[in-house]
């Protein structure tokens, strides 16, 4: 199955992987799943979006791996950063969020995809090592204002490749991950729905965006928790 996916990626610059296929390939242990997806109710607001985009929360922690390695090792903490060719809406300056909590890091759930991502992303780059940035995401989505996954609409990430996994979601509708060429033409699209549910994504040859989020009940609160894993090449 990894091969097929890697197969994907490397001709369509791309693949959409249904939660049960991929939790086929990740080594997980099923009673740390609550706390790693509960972990989601403790981010802090991104303040850095412009006055009015207050639907996102997150938290963020650096890694980085050596060719080969199947484990990451944490770096001191630091800014998550994108020029302004990659993010037009908040490129171009060192953004600081509170960083994912050590117990998370170091649990089977997160260390389990962090290990299929170097062992698949790895495949595609072997003798590569690598810079990654983790991210934990949740948009919210309220009767009076929509969430925007995306704010920065269809874009790179000025990376390598993308992981983006679903933790979960609760009473939304839509939040449609879209995958283009540079010159935007349509590649596919996939509702992550299903916790695992994911996208893989070789940022170097296609864009990716993600439709806003509205509340199915406005009565009641309305969210899309993710895991975005990015590495970066350093050599």
């Amino acid at each position: 199955m990894a091969r097929d996916l890697r197969e994907q990626v490397r001709d369509d610059g791309f693949a959409f992987v249904p939660g049960t296929d991929l939790r086929a390939l990740l080594p997980l242990a099923p009673s740390d799943w609550e706390a790693f997806a509960a972990s989601w109710a403790d981010l802090d607001l991104d303040t850095h979006l412009p006055d009015g985009h207050r639907y996102r929360r997150r938290r963020h922690a650096t890694l980085s791996a050596r060719a080969g390695d199947t484990a990451a090792r944490r770096e001191p903490h630091q800014p998550h950063y994108q020029g302004l060719e990659y993010n037009k809406l908040v490129g171009g300056i060192e953004r600081w969020f509170e960083p994912i909590h050590q117990h998370i890091l170091e649990g089977p759930t997160f260390r389990g995809v962090l290990s299929f991502c170097l062992d698949f992303f790895g495949a595609l780059r072997p003798d590569t090592a690598w810079h990654i940035e983790c991210h934990q995401f949740r948009i919210e989505a309220r009767a009076d204002a929509e969430g925007l996954p995306t704010p920065e609409g269809i874009h790179r990430d000025g990376v390598d490749y993308v992981l983006v996994m679903l933790v979960g979601r609760a009473n939304i509708a839509s939040g449609t991950t879209t995958v283009h060429l540079p010159d935007g033409t349509t590649l596919g699209s996939f509702t992550l729905a299903a916790p695992f549910d994911s996208a893989l994504v070789d940022d170097n040859r296609v864009m990716h965006g993600v439709t806003a989020v509205h509340p199915e009940d406005p009565a009641r609160a309305a969210f899309r928790d993710v895991l975005v894993v990015t590495l970066r090449a350093t050599r």
